[in-house]
């Protein structure tokens, strides 16, 4: 729940113009890890919403399957992208509070770069997840394309570029984060996790771009 909502809601509880005016605001929260979250939420509503218009055509009855699997995972990854981005204000919530620690003994300053430790490691962990979500719906979206309502291809492109921006964003407050943690082992992992998803990312993007413009219809997914 973002640290500056009313108890019990969160930004999916809010109406569209009031989160923008949110994001706008001097409020340090909603920031741009939870704006990359929401998009990457939309990009995977557009993900179920291009295979919902392909169920039950004829044209694309060898595809059933995969419809059916990725209504269901747009639809999961939707929710969770707006879960993302109500923990990533909150991880952000508890790095500034632990930043406002006294310092002013010994004993003050070590408790106080612990606790920055530990929360800069939380807002490093809740956008590395948003980049791997991320990576699941550009690959659900690179195998849609040539697979689906033709009608709705344009959409599906633009499933896939969100995913890759939302990606692109949710990494830079990792890589923003790490050097906080203080855990040499843990930056290294999550760095080379970060910068071999993207890597990946970028190339489904691309591939879905070029599916999508050639119009060609794809072989079913193999079972």
């Amino acid at each position: 729940m973002p640290d500056d909502a009313m108890p019990g809601t969160s930004f999916a509880d809010l109406r569209l113009g009031d989160f923008v005016a949110r994001l706008a605001s001097a409020e340090p929260v909603p920031g741009g890890g939870s704006a990359s979250a929401v998009a990457a939420s939309l990009g995977a509503a557009l993900v179920a919403m291009v295979a919902a218009l392909s169920q039950g055509r004829p044209k694309y009855a060898d595809h059933a399957a995969l419809h059916k699997r990725a209504i269901e995972v747009g639809q999961r990854l939707s929710r969770r992208f707006l879960e993302l981005a109500d923990e990533d204000a909150a991880a952000y919530a508890r790095f500034a509070a632990a930043a406002k620690l006294p310092k002013e003994t010994d004993q003050e300053r070590s408790a106080r770069s612990m606790a920055l430790a530990v929360a800069a490691r939380a807002a490093s962990e809740v956008p590395l997840a948003t980049v791997e979500a991320c990576l699941e719906l550009v690959v659900t979206a690179e195998v849609l394309a040539g697979r689906s309502n033709v009608n709705a291809s344009s959409d599906l492109n633009v499933a896939a570029q969100l995913g890759e921006a939302a990606a692109r964003g949710a990494a830079e407050n990792v890589l923003v984060n790490l050097p906080a943690v203080g855990d040499e082992e843990f930056s290294g992992e999550a760095t080379a996790k970060v910068m071999d998803w993207l890597d990946t990312i970028a190339t489904l993007a691309a591939e879905t771009h070029q599916a999508v413009r050639s119009g060609s219809p794809r072989d079913p997914v193999p079972a």
